[in-house]
Parts: C-alpha cells; structure tokens; sequence
C-alpha cells in the first residue's frame, strides 16, 4: 500500500499506526451492523407487542416489552462503546502525518537533503569577522542579559538601532510580498483555539511546544487558547469550516507576527544570542489552492521568499527535505538557509511547505468545483522570511573592520542611514 510505503520513509514504524486505525474501524463497523440489526429486531418486537395488547394477551405483551428494554439497553451499551472507539481512532488519525508526495526524495535526517540551487558567494573578510553576539555587544543593538531578566532565557531586548533594523527587516517584507508579489496583508491575533492548532497539525503532536494561555485566576481556561507558534496557525485557519467559491481561489495572506516557541527539551542546543529563542519575530505567506496548481505554486512561494535574500543582497541556498526530515502537515517542503560568516554556517529561514489538502481536511475547508463539486483546496505556507537569523545572517554578512554594519540599500527607507 502506497500511504504504508510512503509513511514508512518518514519514520519506520509510522506506518503501523495505520494498521491500528484500520482495526479500530473495523471494531466500528461491526458494532454499526449489530446495532443496526438490534434496532430492526426492536422494531419488529414493538409490534408485535401492539398486535399482542389489540388481542388482549397481555402477559406475552409484558414479556415482549421486556425483550425490547433488553434489546434497548443492549444498543444503549454499544453506542457508549463506538463512541470510545471513535473517539480513540480519531485520535490516532490526528497523530498521522501528511504522506510525503512522490518527488520527496528519501532520506533519514537534514544530510541526506540534497541542495537544489545557491545564490550568490559567501562574502569574504580580510579581518576576522565578528558574530552576531560580539556585534550586537558591541553596537548596542541587542542587551540579551536585560531580555532574559525581563522573561527568562530564550528572550531577547532589541534596542535602539537593533530594534529598528528588526523593524526594518518586517516592513521591507511585508511592502514587497504585497506590492510585487501580490499578497494581501492581514494582521492576526498572537493567540488562537486549540481548534486552529489541531487544524495547521500543530497538535496533538507539538503540544508539548506551545505555550498556553489562562484568562487570569480562572484555572479552567487554561488550554483553551495558545500563542501562536507562527502566523501559519491562525492564517491558515482564516477560511476553516467554510465552502469558498472556485473564483475564490487563489488566496494569497501574508502576515507579521510574533512567534512563541517552548521548545521543550532544547536548553543547551544552540542557545546562545539569537540562533534558538523562545520569542521570534516571522512575516508568514499562507496560500489556498485548486490542488492542480498547487506544486507550480509552491515553485513560487519559494521564490518569493528568496526574493527577500536576493534584495538583502545574502548569500544562500535551497535545499530539499527528505522524508525524514519532514515537517508533520507537510506533503513537500523546500528550506532556505542563508550564510552566517560569524557562525561560519547556514542557517535556516525559510521552509516553503505543500499541505496538499492535509490541513483543509483537519479544519474543514472546502471550494464549490465547477462541477458542483465540494473539494478540498490545498493549503502552502512559508516563512517570507523569519527572524531572527536574518537578523544574524544580515549584520554579520555587512560587518566592517571597525565592527559597524553597513545598511543594504532596500532598508535605508527605514533606517535612514548608510551604516550602523
């Protein structure tokens, strides 16, 4: 079976989950038809018990009536026991993930993604080039002591030229994927149901990453609501529930917003500066789809996010993800990874995702066909681009000999300065 095979390349052993699926729904089936077979025998007692009372016998009636109470209390016990089969199967079918489409390339981890294009050179320095932490120290634009007693470790205090350039880098992004790429610019809250995580695939697998939300003393609140791990989660779920139009289609959203990331189990691993924060900032590109069109789409969901790399004149390159490097909801992903010289590696960005119609199923979003037709549309997202490594990758990539930072032309409308 195609879905075994393909479940398999991400992880062996995830195709074994759909054999328990399957099981369950068999149990489901079999209960359907034996209570189906007990309402038709109620039926036919009932009236039999009508045809018994008409005749005036009345004790086979009461005997009758009994069978029928018995026969009640029989479904009443098979319906409590299809719900608990439901309820399981349907849990395990969000725990699933998206089937990796034909063209992903089979691989167990991020060294078997194979490089599909570069950009540029990697800039070199006839002095030794500072990293990001040393700059920002240096240049005052980020006081990551102040940011982590402000909320702890993994957040950081941009301040005075850092938070403006942070500012710059958001509105650049947003006038270019509206203006030339034809996005159109929404704004949505930083905290979303559960619903709308369960909708993009963030859970049930990453709940353990989510910071949750409770509305003040009311302990029964907690959970109800999270921040948003990245605009994808409430953007995405914008249409969730609905039945567009065919003429709707495409929709295209781009979006700023905070991002929240726990990232439970991850101290010690990158944590230094900027590379892994709990806090991030991300302009998102969200995309809904005829499914026809949807991998030539997905083609230039990637070149629009690396149109903010050329602009900032960065060095970069896109790679690939094999099946085992896969994000859950995704059927084909493309990662953008653009150079850091003061970490002396590249560093993810971007990841261009096709959904296929894994996630409009999960939410329940739809597009009246041509033909009448309700489909599911497919559903791409993509970081156009994240901070903060951009952030990283930008100051380090524009550093001089005397540690301050040349401005790239595309953001001195912002910053109105040469350097910093």
């Amino acid at each position: 079976m195609l879905a075994r095979e393909r479940l398999a390349s991400r992880k062996p052993g995830e195709e074994l989950n759909i054999d328990e699926i399957l099981a369950l729904d068999d149990q489901r089936r079999k209960i359907i038809s034996e209570v189906e077979e007990l309402k038709a025998t109620r039926n036919r007692v009932s009236k039999e018990v009508g045809a018994l009372l008409s005749q005036k016998l009345i004790d086979d009636a009461e005997a009758k009536k009994a069978q029928v109470r018995t026969i009640s209390d029989k479904i009443s016990e098979l319906d409590r026991a299809l719900k608990s089969i439901e309820k399981e199967r349907d849990e395990k079918l969000l725990r699933i993930p998206n089937i990796p489409h034909k063209s992903v390339p089979y691989g167990k981890d991020s060294a078997d993604n194979p490089v599909i294009r570069v950009f540029g050179e990697k800039p070199q320095f006839s002095f030794t080039p500072l990293n990001h932490t040393q700059l920002c120290e240096k240049r005052g634009l980020v006081d990551f002591q102040r940011g982590a007693k402000l909320a702890g470790a993994g957040f950081c205090l941009f301040k005075d030229k850092g938070a403006r350039l942070e500012r710059a880098l958001i509105q650049f992004m947003l006038e270019l994927h509206t203006e030339k790429h034809g996005y159109t610019e929404v704004s949505p809250p930083f905290v979303v149901t559960r619903e709308c995580m369960v909708g993009v695939g963030q859970f049930p697998k990453f709940i353990d990453q989510a910071y949750a939300v409770q509305e003040g003393l009311d302990s029964s609140t907690l959970g109800k609501l999270y921040m948003i791990p990245t605009a994808e989660a409430p953007v995405a779920n914008i249409h969730s529930g609905e039945i567009l139009k065919e003429s709707d289609l495409p929709i295209k959203y781009c979006a700023y917003s905070p991002c929240f990331r726990a990232e439970a189990g991850a101290a010690g691993v990158g944590t230094r500066g900027l590379i892994r924060v709990h806090q991030f900032d991300k302009v998102e590109l969200i995309k809904v789809v005829k499914p026809e069109v949807s991998y030539d789409e997905l083609e230039t969901l990637v070149q629009d996010a690396e149109d903010v790399l050329k602009a900032l004149g960065l060095h970069y390159r896109v790679v690939l993800l094999c099946t085992g490097d896969m994000g859950f909801a995704s059927a084909k992903t493309y990662d953008i990874e653009v150079w850091a010289p003061g970490q002396n590696q590249y560093l993810e960005v971007s990841s261009c995702s096709n959904c296929e119609d894994f996630q409009a199923r999960r939410m329940g979003l739809r597009f009246k066909a041509a033909t009448g037709e309700n489909k599911f549309p497919h559903i791409l997202n993509g970081s156009g681009t994240a901070l903060a490594r951009l952030f990283v990758a930008l100051i380090e990539t524009y550093q001089k000999p005397d540690g301050k930072i040349s401005v790239p032309e595309v953001l001195k409308p912002w910053l109105k300065c040469d350097e910093i």
